[in-house]
């Protein structure tokens, strides 16, 4: 499917829970209600004229005024690519895990909270994964205040 067909699939399915597409981008992409994820997810995977079969990418990206989680989606039987994005305000970045739909997204997932403190519900062991466990804050944020010790070391 080309991305118009794809942008235009998933608008058609789930209506107004797709919030803005630009399927002539570099990388073409759809907005989708945090809260739709995951029934979008599924969707996409399940759909055999989609068969968004591989997770290739998710993560976070910070903006002034929000907190973005972007997927980048392949699908191995038609060699279609496809992004999702999904808008979460910087104050409380929760959206629900979609590794029930792709159990690479744990560790996707995983990083994004330790980079970003995007906190996926349901997700099945959400830990920091790159920074120790008594960390604080989220070194990828725009207003991340590196400290100077930690653990009586400089850092």
């Amino acid at each position: 499917m080309t991305p118009q067909e794809i942008a235009a699939l998933i608008t058609e399915r789930f209506g107004s829970r797709i919030l803005e597409s630009k399927p002539d981008a570099i990388n073409p992409w759809s907005a989708v209600e945090p809260a739709a994820i995951l029934e979008v997810s599924q969707f996409l995977r399940a759909d055999d004229r989609l068969s968004m079969d591989h997770l290739e990418l998710l993560g976070g990206v910070d903006y002034k005024d929000r907190i973005e989680v972007v997927y980048v989606l392949y699908s191995m039987k038609h060699r279609h690519r496809y992004t999702l994005k999904c808008r979460l305000p910087r104050e409380a970045p929760v959206i629900h895990t979609v590794e029930s739909v792709w159990a690479v997204a744990n560790w996707h997932e995983r990083e994004a909270y330790d980079m970003f403190g995007i906190v996926f519900d349901g997700h099945s062991d959400l830990r920091r994964i790159l920074c120790p466990d008594d960390w604080e804050g989220y070194p990828l944020r725009k207003d991340y205040k590196a400290p100077k010790s930690y653990r009586d070391m400089p850092v």
